[in-house]
């Protein structure tokens, strides 16, 4: 565990310990003094990192080593729709997924962003480096997916994630044709009691969230794409989430009776469709920026060919 010790000088008035740290000392970003767990000693006294420094006090300083990530480079292709020494935003392919997990060490968006700061000379090799996974995408979904290169920059956007001061749209193909042409979907998710690896829209239990709708195309047949298909109505949906809940469009449009085609766990498998959800938008404050951007994704092949019939 690191330490370091010093008598605090030249302090700005009202200026806190985590601010000193970062500011004066630039030991931490603020950021990682919470992530690295500071533990922090004033005069002999423990004390919180929002305690004010006066000049003349002693301070002794410890923290915790960055984790290594335990991650595994991999030349896996991304296609970048931006990029900077502090984030990137790609446009995610279906059948990868975001971050290593049960049955999924190698393989992952994760890996292949660890090798190409590596590639680039952003971080040395051996180095503790963590990609900053921001929000997530299922496996089966494609689309705008953003990630962080360094602690700040994913304080920086996990918090507009949280807040809710993002704009994320998608597009999802749904069996059936909703019968209002747009609407809102409301209901508390939670996990389902009988499957624990899937949600469901609860009354009372888990949290709020909300889906916007509206319909953009509709079939009263699947297209035949060439491979087989469902072979009954279905709908183009543009969905707007206004939360940001686990499987949270796939439990709501099961909810309301049109679940996604191609969706093994909330809808009817097909072997000849997969899941039919794209994120095609995500607008976002970019570090060190003020103004929200957009980043856009054409529909990706699987969405086109049901478009051109």
């Amino acid at each position: 565990m690191p330490s370091f010790s010093c008598v605090a000088e030249d302090i700005s008035p009202e200026m806190r310990l985590d601010r000193f740290v970062a500011e004066k000392l630039k030991l931490l970003t603020r950021s990682q003094v919470k992530t690295r767990r500071l533990i922090a000693r004033i005069n002999g006294k423990p004390v919180k990192i929002s305690r004010i420094v006066q000049n003349g006090d002693c301070l002794e300083l410890s923290w915790d080593e960055a984790a290594p990530s335990g991650l595994t480079p991999e030349d896996i292709p991304l296609e970048t729709l931006y990029e900077d020494n502090r984030v990137i935003v790609i446009n995610k392919q279906q059948g990868i997924v975001v971050h290593p997990g049960a049955g999924n060490a190698r393989g992952t968006v994760a890996n292949a962003l660890l090798y190409r700061r590596l590639s680039s000379g952003g971080v040395q090799a051996g180095a503790a480096f963590r990609p900053g996974i921001v929000h997530r995408l299922d496996k089966d979904t494609s689309g705008v997916l953003i990630a962080a290169y360094d602690d700040d920059a994913l304080t920086f956007l996990a918090d507009q994630f949280k807040n809710r001061k993002t704009r994320k749209l998608y597009a999802a193909v749904v069996q059936g044709i909703p019968k209002a042409a747009s609407g809102v979907i409301e209901g508390n998710i939670a996990r389902d009691s009988h499957n624990r690896k899937r949600f469901s829209v609860s009354g009372d239990k888990g949290k709020a969230a909300r889906t916007y709708y509206k319909i953009i195309r509709s079939w009263e047949k699947t297209p035949n794409t060439g491979s087989g298909g469902y072979g009954k109505p279905c709908a183009l949906l543009l969905l707007c989430p206004k939360t940001g809940r686990t499987h949270q469009l796939r439990v709501h449009l099961r909810h309301i009776g049109h679940p996604i085609l191609g969706d093994p766990i909330y809808g009817a498998p097909d072997p000849h469709i997969s899941l039919m959800l794209h994120a095609k938008s995500l607008s976002i404050v970019l570090p060190g920026k003020t103004e929200m951007r957009t980043f856009k994704t054409p529909l990706p092949e699987r969405f086109l060919k049901m478009l051109r019939v």
